[in-house]
């Protein structure tokens, strides 16, 4: 199953992560252990014992490392320790050899590899148990019966490699029913965004306009102040669909101050805040409130420009006595000229 065109593997199938997958690593390092224990009784101690860490070691990095299908390096580690234990615990004795057993625990180590998405190299190991056991076999004199009977074990492989092959279609059928419920879900998420922002653009309409709005309904002549305050308003909520993002209480009652003193300002927004930290976006509104608080005649413009730009934002003052230009980055940092 070295199919990498899907991303939903085996393991996601079989539900072997997290705390599953520990159990499933327990019992396969038993069984190792408990295959390869047989060993020591007629084989040498440190070449046996040398082949039960090697099929341990591989056995926990086919289960551990998370990447699918397995990387490379642990691949070829993984496929070569069955071969490598199999020559280590060679020995003959009464016409029947005793690398079965490392064949056996060396078969569900190179099973958990196919699951890994690593097929080729699964069978790769296979091959190197049945060569290794074939020329040992041979050179020692065994029944072609007695050697065919020492690889057989492998035969777990098989059995493994053909699941995966009934199960492919079943996990693409999987990935497409995960992509759809992801896609689903950032739908979901975005229309929860637009109703959010639309009930708090509602909610502050209501707020800011509802009083004035009622008392023009009910035919009321508005006073001087009063017509001040929807000019004020007007401006207030033109800001927010110019410059949704620039618009906070903080700014706001700074652009509202400044226009009741007879500046004009203009507030633009043309995206540059996306992916900004929120740190970065307070300094420009920050320089921007500074400015606006300053200013008593003329104009201020804060624009924050496109995603992408050097310059993040730039807030421009112009007055009687002076111009003055702040500069944003991207990076926080603030520059002014005049």
């Amino acid at each position: 199953m070295a199919d990498t065109d899907t991303d939903f593997g085996l393991r996601d199938l079989l539900g072997l992560r997290d705390g599953t997958a520990w159990l499933f690593l327990l019992v396969l390092e038993a069984t190792i252990v408990l295959y390869m224990a047989r060993n020591f009784a007629e084989s040498p101690m440190i070449p046996t014992a040398a082949a039960l860490a090697l099929l341990a070691v591989a056995g926990v990095l086919v289960m551990v490392i998370p990447v699918d299908p397995l990387p490379w390096p642990a691949t070829v580690f993984v496929a070569a320790s069955g071969p490598v234990a199999t020559l280590l615990t060679t020995d003959i004795d009464h016409g029947w050899s005793r690398q079965v057993w490392t064949a056996f625990a060396s078969s569900y180590v190179l099973a958990v590899l196919v699951l890994r998405g690593r097929l080729g190299a699964a069978w790769a190991g296979v091959g190197g148990i049945a060569a290794v056991i074939a020329v040992v076999g041979a050179v020692a004199g065994l029944k072609a019966g007695v050697i065919v009977g020492s690889i057989v074990p492998v035969s777990t492989v098989t059995g493994i490699s053909l699941f995966a092959a009934i199960m492919r279609p079943t996990q693409r059928s999987l990935r497409l029913l995960r992509e759809e419920a992801t896609m689903r879900a950032a739908a979901e998420a975005t229309m929860a965004a637009e109703n959010s922002e639309r009930d708090r653009q509602l909610a502050r309409l209501d707020k800011v306009a509802r009083p004035i709005l009622e008392r023009i309904a009910d035919g009321v002549e508005l006073t001087p102040g009063e017509r001040e305050q929807c000019r004020l308003l007007e401006a207030e909520l033109r800001d927010g669909l110019r410059a949704p993002q620039l618009v906070t209480d903080e700014l706001s009652s700074a652009a509202r101050g400044a226009r009741s003193r007879g500046v004009e300002v203009v507030l633009l927004d043309d995206g540059g805040f996306a992916g900004v930290p929120r740190w970065v976006r307070q300094q420009v509104i920050d320089a921007a409130t500074r400015e606006l608080d300053a200013a008593n005649a003329g104009s201020v413009t804060v624009r924050v420009l496109p995603v992408g730009r050097r310059i993040l934002a730039t807030v421009l003052a112009n007055g009687p006595d002076e111009d003055r230009r702040t500069e944003i980055d991207a990076a926080g940092a603030v520059s002014v000229s005049t």
